[in-house]
């Protein structure tokens, strides 16, 4: 491949000026604001990213790390080694105990994309002072990516899909959108495994009454160890919420460093990005979602083939959810699997000390799952299914409305040279 010169910038250029440097950039080639302060037309035509840009931004939201560390011991069970972690690898940012419960769409002019790297092995192996190459991780990211249709993403830049701020701005012609999607039903079943492992089970706080059949377990619980339906939901919402926005966040900093303009965000309409918004005519990303006279809104559970929820109807059970979970974890390529590779220099006796899930184990994390669903006629009963927050836009800045509006310096050297540095214009 051959490289621009603003490739070696962009690998030169530093954390703290990127840190420092980090501001919502939003005006692009072949923007137009039509009214108000900052009204103004681009006099330039749109100017899409180019395939190593769109790869890069890509790789810097979600590209793969090489191997997980693991968490290393936890009290209750030691001297297993813990065993939260729902993936081999780790990718740009950060999970709740190594979950990994989210995967990586994208959308530009040309059509929708997505990153299918979840539970990918580490793509790159580290050099001895720590380092990755990082040619070898984009070859690896270009190999994750599967097209899924033509064109971009079904969703108008209009309210109430896009949010009345962004609709000049959100998905338009020349921009790249990066959207994460976190599987929430997942990412709760691993928080009951979570709590289980250390000896607590949930209790139905909206009925006002313990889970049926939970006092079989006892002997496997702490005294008065219990938590909430609500409580646990939530924390795991906003431990996706987290996982999505790091991502974003990770993508954003790029931006500085290669002199792209963009901002993260999440002022789209979540159901309708899904695909949930009740309009044929605004499709979304197309995922399957049902509705109840329970729920307040419809609930989105996944895309047949490509992220399916690990809940109904994707599965017939809530336990036969719990398996997939411990097939993830335990089974091939898993990061409690002895055959996977791993950092350590005796990697199948690390993950080898790990415990699997016994069957009373499993018994156990499934008499919950099932009682919420029984109950709420979803996984989880009281948060979505699959859930999207944030996202990231990257774009070519036109740097003629900075210097019509802005006092210098409101755009870094790297958006000043970037036309001549990444396309020698």
């Amino acid at each position: 491949m051959e490289l621009p010169e603003g490739f070696q910038k962009m690998m030169d250029f530093g954390l703290v000026e990127a840190l420092l440097g980090r501001r919502s950039r939003r005006f692009f080639m072949g923007a137009e604001i039509p009214d108000g302060i900052f009204a103004y037309k681009s006099k330039q035509a749109p100017l899409p990213l180019s395939e190593l840009e769109k790869l890069l931004v890509v790789a810097a939201c979600a590209g793969n790390t090489s191997w997980h560390h693991m968490i290393f011991r936890a009290q209750r069970y030691a001297p297993h080694l813990s065993n939260y972690a729902g993936a081999a690898s780790g990718r740009t940012f950060p999970s709740a105990a190594g979950f990994h419960t989210s995967m990586t769409f994208f959308t530009d002019d040309e059509g929708v994309y997505v990153l299918n790297n979840r539970d990918a092995p580490a793509t790159a192996e580290r050099d001895k002072d720590g380092n990755l190459n990082l040619e070898d991780v984009l070859n690896a990211l270009k190999s994750q990516i599967t097209k899924l249709q033509n064109g971009r993403v079904g969703v108008p830049c209009e309210v109430p899909y896009i949010e009345a701020h962004n609709t000049w701005v959100v998905n338009k012609p020349g921009t790249l959108l990066v959207m994460p999607v976190g599987d929430l039903s997942q990412h709760v079943l691993l928080g009951l495994c979570y709590m289980l492992q250390n000896g607590m089970v949930l209790t139905d706080d909206i009925n006002k009454r313990p889970i049926p059949g939970i006092e079989k377990y006892n002997h496997m619980l702490a005294p008065q160890s219990v938590w909430p339906i609500t409580f646990l939901e939530q924390w795991s919402m906003a431990e996706l919420a987290a996982e999505l926005s790091t991502s974003c966040y990770a993508g954003a900093l790029m931006l500085q460093a290669m002199g792209l303009g963009g901002w993260m965000f999440d002022g789209v309409d979540p159901l309708s990005m899904l695909g949930a918004s009740g309009n044929p005519n605004v499709p979304g990303l197309g995922f399957r979602y049902d509705s109840d006279e329970r729920w307040p809104y419809p609930n989105v559970t996944g895309l047949k083939g490509i992220m399916e929820g690990y809940c109904p109807p994707h599965y017939p059970t809530m336990r036969a959810a719990v398996e997939a979970i411990c097939d993830r974890k335990f089974g091939k390529g898993g990061p409690f699997n002895t055959t996977t590779p791993g950092p350590w220099k005796e990697s199948a006796k690390v993950r080898g000390a790990a415990e699997v899930h016994p069957e009373e184990f499993r018994e156990c994390v499934a008499l919950q799952a099932q009682y919420i669903y029984d109950t709420f006629g979803k996984f989880p009963g009281t948060v979505p299914s699959i859930f999207i927050l944030t996202y990231l836009q990257a774009h070519h800045l036109d740097l003629e409305f900075y210097d019509t509006f802005f006092k210098p310096g409101s755009y870094l050297t790297t958006h000043a040279g970037h036309m001549a540095n990444w396309h020698k214009l």
